[in-house]
């Protein structure tokens, strides 16, 4: 069985997105462009929500991105991507397809094909939707050494607390920190 895989870029403060969806805080350079790199290369497939979706799929295809991180939009581009939306009608962004019925009946029969881990990225809504059936495997939260005071937290919609194992740290030259963990159970 495929491994999903959650990957965030959080603050201090807990949050994944200012209060007006803002992502002008995120720390990247090079170390985290190869952290990314070797990130895309455990996954064949990204699953977003419909305002991640459309807020990648607005960069990655373009010429600034092509131009600014070529590995990265390359691998971007390339892998097979699944958007959960039920207000998408079509997508323009090579190799995406829009799941729209059944979203947790499709993804655990999609993780029993063959092949590499699911990253999800941002897609607040839907990373606690697969929290609560229990598909995830395991959340990466990579914290930038910001207090942004208010926000978006990224696990709002969670009723019940959520145990985590810690699997692994990492830290950064530009201060982020990855923090990689298990979930153990809704109690």
């Amino acid at each position: 069985m495929r491994n999903i895989i959650v990957f965030n870029m959080i603050t201090a403060d807990g949050y994944f997105e200012g209060p007006k969806h803002e992502l002008d805080w995120h720390i990247v350079d090079a170390e985290f462009n190869d952290f990314a790199t070797r990130q895309l290369d455990e996954a064949d497939t990204l699953l977003f929500g419909r305002r991640t979706f459309e807020l990648m799929a607005g960069y990655w295809p373009t010429e600034s991105a092509r131009k600014d991180d070529p590995v990265v939009a390359e691998k971007m581009n390339k892998l097979e991507k699944l958007v959960f939306s039920h207000t998408l009608k079509s997508v323009d962004w090579q190799n995406s397809t829009i799941i729209t019925e059944d979203s947790i009946g499709q993804l655990r029969d999609y993780r029993e094909r063959p092949g590499k881990a699911l990253l999800l990225f941002g897609s607040s809504n839907l990373c606690v939707g697969l929290l609560k059936a229990g598909l995830i495997d395991e959340i990466r939260l990579m914290v930038n050494p910001i207090i942004l005071g208010k926000g978006n937290p990224l696990f709002g919609g969670l009723a019940k607390p959520l145990r985590l194992g810690l699997i692994r740290t990492r830290t950064f030259r530009s201060g982020n920190v990855l923090l990689c963990y298990r979930p153990y159970n809704l109690s």
